[in-house]
């Protein structure tokens, strides 16, 4: 009796926890300190609102006082003198214009949006707390185990893989910030798996992202949605789930929605632009979306370390996906390998753009190509595919690839 009830009670506790991983509908059973744990979580990410917003795609955004936001929870930024008005001291970001960028400014606001003075705030609830407790850790990239023996890495613990191209591994390098035009698509993913597309920009142990990603155990959905990360030394997190970003906008939000996607050989596809830069003045780092440049927010520079008081060493850009153990890789981008370039049928970013010491705008040259399994993805590199000043684009992607195939 004493043998059958080892073997059954390890069996259901790892039933309860990929009941509570997958955001099971229904009553999940929780223990007295894990409710009064998750409440307590939740009273410090939905703050008080000023108006409550309901999306057309289902989700709730409150509007928040800006001085009462989660960012200034961070305990270096208690005596913090930031306001909002602020706006960030920089050089005009060259750029390669848009036919079919998305105005996320004007494709959720509701009876004209959040007043002046307020940030939208998505609504935790708490099957998202409990979807996202159960999330492994994907930021940033570690890879301890060989990645030639793909399936042994699966079997332990999941693994994130890069299609990108960055900037050439040099200590020299001194950038203020980058920027891309991505494509949006809708890559289709199951379970805990995620795919995305990211403008990664690193020092040391800082890093901050943009770009657009599929993530059920983060949104709880398999929409294509708007993303942000930082990672400050040993912290790290998506969007406002943990102190850091400050919101300045009132009109454009975090985790959008976008409906709208490109489809495989539609003449025009769906694009956002986004830009992450360095206030030469004071420090801080801005998120700018769209051909407008319009001002996001900001990560204080307090934030970090190594990129409190100096400048970017490498960037990134390109699509990156999860897959968990045991599991298919999902597939990125567009679903398809980029056989030759041609933007009706692969994902791409373009415009790829970096900004020097002095705040001016660069092509992106010399870029290498990065991919962590040569099987599962491709990329092609055109530093001057396109037309203009920034013609660079660089085309990812892959199919998804059955468990049985990676063996």
């Amino acid at each position: 009796m004493l043998i059958h009830q080892r073997n059954v009670l390890p069996i259901l506790l790892v039933l309860y926890l990929l009941m509570s991983f997958d955001g099971v509908q229904g009553e999940i059973k929780l223990s007295k300190l894990e409710e009064l744990s998750l409440e307590k979580q939740l009273k410090l990410l939905n703050k008080p609102a000023v108006k409550t917003i309901k999306t057309t795609w289902g989700d709730t955004y409150d509007c928040v006082d800006f001085y009462k936001q989660p960012a200034f929870d961070h305990p270096l930024l208690k005596n913090h003198n930031f306001h909002p008005e602020m706006k960030p001291t920089l050089s005009t970001i060259k750029q390669t214009p848009s036919n079919s960028t998305i105005d996320i400014s004007r494709t959720w606001i509701e009876k004209n949006g959040c007043p002046s003075g307020t940030v939208p705030i998505r609504r935790v609830t708490k099957d998202d707390l409990i979807r996202q407790r159960r999330m492994p850790s994907r930021e940033d990239f570690i890879f301890e185990a060989p990645l030639d023996d793909t399936n042994i890495i699966l079997e332990e613990r999941g693994v994130n893989t890069r299609a990108i191209v960055k900037t050439p591994d040099d200590s020299r390098n001194k950038f203020a910030g980058a920027g891309m035009v991505a494509s949006l698509w809708n890559p289709s993913v199951e379970g805990a798996q995620n795919s995305a597309c990211r403008l990664k920009i690193q020092k040391g142990p800082d890093s901050m992202q943009a770009g657009w990603r599929v993530d059920p155990t983060l949104y709880g959905d398999n929409k294509t949605r708007l993303f942000i990360h930082f990672q400050a030394g040993d912290r790290q997190c998506f969007d406002i789930l943990c102190p850091g970003f400050v919101l300045i906008n009132s009109e454009i939000v975090l985790n959008i929605a976008h409906e709208n996607v490109a489809l495989q050989g539609a003449p025009h596809n769906r694009e956002i632009t986004l830009y992450i830069v360095r206030d030469l003045t004071n420090g801080n780092w801005w998120l700018l979306y769209g051909e407008n440049q319009d001002k996001v927010g900001f990560w204080p520079r307090d934030l970090f370390t190594s990129l409190q008081n100096d400048f970017v060493e490498n960037v990134e850009w390109g699509g990156v996906t999860y897959t968990p153990p045991n599991s298919s890789n999902p597939p990125m981008g567009s679903g398809f390998f980029p056989e030759f370039p041609d933007p009706s049928r692969y994902a791409y970013c373009r415009g790829l753009v970096l900004l020097n010491d002095k705040g001016e705008t660069i092509n992106a040259e010399k870029t290498l190509i990065f991919l962590d399994n040569q099987s599962l993805y491709k990329v092609l590199d055109r530093p001057y595919y396109g037309t203009g000043k920034f013609p660079h684009y660089v085309f990812y992607g892959g199919p998804n690839v059955p468990k049985e195939k990676l063996m």
